[in-house]
């Protein structure tokens, strides 16, 4: 099965607490990365503190402290954004043949589903 979500999509976040109560629901970013198919981390989205114990590079540099990093979240809880209305919407597939040096080729397309309403 070809993955609905992938590495440079834009998505919107669809559960969870509303921006005005301190959540995401609702943000939209660019997934940075996908995780073993189940996960993504969503640039500007689910930010949580990391404590990283200090120590020394090889110039002697002092490292550590804490740091605001963006931490996973499940690939349910992401919608793909529709790029003509900017609103999020479902993903399908779409059978094509591709002509490639004389060979016939069949492949999977994704293709946004047209939204009518929010999710």
């Amino acid at each position: 099965m070809a993955a609905k979500i992938k590495k440079g999509d834009l998505v919107q976040v669809i559960t969870g607490a509303k921006a005005d109560r301190g959540g995401d629901r609702g943000k939209q970013g660019k997934v940075l990365e996908v995780i073993e198919g189940q996960r993504v981390i969503v640039e500007g989205v689910n930010f949580v503190k990391k404590h990283t114990r200090v120590g020394q590079s090889q110039r002697g540099t002092k490292t550590g402290g804490i740091e605001t990093v963006e931490a996973p979240i499940h690939i349910s809880n992401v919608a793909l954004v529709d790029p003509s209305t900017k609103k999020p919407t479902r993903v399908g597939f779409r059978v094509e043949e591709q002509v490639k040096d004389g060979v016939k080729k069949t492949v999977r397309v994704r293709y946004a589903k047209q939204s009518g309403k929010d999710i």
